[in-house]
């Protein structure tokens, strides 16, 4: 099992900053974490970046117990 850690809209959405998923590859996490959190979560993670420990990461990277997978939306704001 890997660690999901969710940020900014996907944390909204999934409603949980952090859980615990089963999978072999980032795309077995993300499958299971859209099958966990439904289709709002699904529309976020369109336009995400995911990064494993740090690294940006790809559908089939492979994972395992101790990675941490980040889901990161865009991030907008500047100064006013």
């Amino acid at each position: 099992m890997a660690t999901l850690r969710l940020f900014a809209a996907a944390r909204e959405a999934a409603g949980t900053g952090s859980t615990e998923m089963p999978g072999a590859t980032v795309g077995d996490i993300l499958a299971g974490a859209v099958a966990a959190f439904g289709p709002q979560f699904e529309t976020v993670l369109h336009s995400c970046r995911v990064w494993v420990n740090g690294e940006p990461a790809d559908p089939h990277m492979a994972v395992g117990t101790g990675d941490e997978v980040a889901v990161l939306p865009p991030v907008s704001g500047g100064f006013a």
